[in-house]
Parts: C-alpha cells; structure tokens; sequence
C-alpha cells in the first residue's frame, strides 16, 4: 500500500497532499527511518510515524454507539445531528457509516463501521440476525402478544412479520423485551399498533449475540475487539 494511502486512511485529519507535504519535510518515518517519497510502499506491519506518533493500522473499525434520542442514522451532515458526528475524534476514519438504522426518537445500538461486508451479512434477510429490543407501551403489556407475535403478525399495508419473540420484562407492566429476526420500516411500533397497543418507548440493546454495555452512557462510543464482532453475526448471544 502506498505510504500516502495508508496514512490518509487511518488519520481523518490529514489528506493524501498533507502527507505529501509532511514528506517533503521530512515529518514522515517507516521503520526509523525518513520516507522519501509519498508513494513509497508500506505494509502493515511497518513501524509509520507521523510527527514522533505513530500511526497504527487497522483494516477495519467497528465502533458500538449507544444513541440517543434527536440524532439520525445518516452520512449525510444537516440540520438534524447524525450518529458519526457522536464519534470521538480517535476513532474517527474515512468511510465510517452507521450499519443499520435506527429511528430519531429511537435509543440504544448502533454499530458504526467502514466494513461494507460484515454490514451486508448482518442486514441481509436472509441471515435473519436477531436484534432485540426494550419496549414500553402506553397501555400494559398483553401476555397474548406472545403468540401473536410468535405466529406473525400481520401489519398494516398487509405485511406478515417474520415470527418474533416477545415476553414481559421486570416489574414494569407496561414493559416487554421483544426480538425480530427482519428489518421493516418501524416494524416495531407497527407490530404493536396492529396489537391494539403504542410504543411510547423504545430502545435496541443488543444486535445478534451482542449486548450493549450496560455502562456506555447515552451518546458514547466503545471500539469493539475482534471477539466482540463474532457476535454481531450470532443467533443467540454466546457467552
């Protein structure tokens, strides 16, 4: 890989002609010693130094965002705040985007990564990864959901829902956890509207066999580690 590439590909704050620049003066080490030219190749394995930093290599970043409420799950920067712009400034790389979405008054995981291929396999229909969510109901919860929802539902446009699992969560008797196994357009709310009921909160808290952390606060950012990213692809969460 190209010097220059490799560079601009771990650190958001410097283009292909910044590093070309910091080159020429002499700012840019491989393995100890002053590159030379830009296009120089190096591999990942080499010792790259920018300015006495060194600059480490990761093929791919995958970060679990516990997102707020009031934010979207865009690339695209406007007048409403995006998830990327919740990243921290270290973890932040080209090609970031949120695999997923979630609702504007929807809480809790999103996983944002620049990994195209583990996104798809985990969107995919066909590989049915659960996600599974915290809800509460503006009328208690119907232990008869259960079934309902176990058999698929069917929504309004006349869409069958892909079985699901539903059950009471806690104390709280207008609460239940409910897991899906596909991804319609506010498949949730519509699930429970077409039960006689409202989603007055909601939050996703885990993505196939992954939780989220229970100590990441509401906007915050954990880098996953590779064990952590086997899970996402997981039926059921393998601990």
């Amino acid at each position: 890989m190209r010097l220059d590439k490799y560079i601009s590909s771990q650190r958001t704050d410097l283009s292909r002609s910044d590093v070309k620049k910091l080159v020429r003066a002499g700012k840019v080490a491989v393995n100890g010693a002053a590159a030379k030219k830009p296009e120089m190749n190096v591999d990942p394995a080499d010792a790259v130094e920018v300015c006495g930093e060194i600059v480490g290599y990761k093929e791919h970043i995958y970060i679990m965002l516990n997102k707020p409420q009031g934010c979207i799950c865009s690339t695209r920067a406007g007048r409403t705040p995006t998830v990327l712009e919740l990243v921290p400034e270290e973890l932040r790389r080209r090609g970031l985007f949120p695999a997923g979405r979630l609702d504007k008054d929807t809480e809790g995981f999103v996983l944002i990564t620049d990994d195209g291929e583990l996104a798809h396999n985990m969107l995919a229909p066909s590989r049915h990864v659960p996600k599974t969510y915290y809800v509460r109901l503006e009328k208690p919860y119907d232990p008869a959901c259960e079934a309902l929802f176990a058999e698929g539902i069917t929504i309004d446009g006349g869409e069958v829902c892909l079985p699901a699992e539903c059950c009471a969560d806690g104390d709280d008797p207008h609460a239940c956890t409910l897991t899906l196994h596909e991804g319609k357009f506010h498949q949730v709310k519509r699930m429970f509207e077409a039960a006689g009921n409202r989603v007055v909160y909601l939050k996703r808290i885990s993505i196939g066999g992954l939780a989220l952390d229970p100590n990441l606060p509401l906007g915050g950012c954990l880098e996953l580690m590779h064990k952590d990213v086997e899970k996402l692809l997981c039926r059921s969460d393998s601990n």
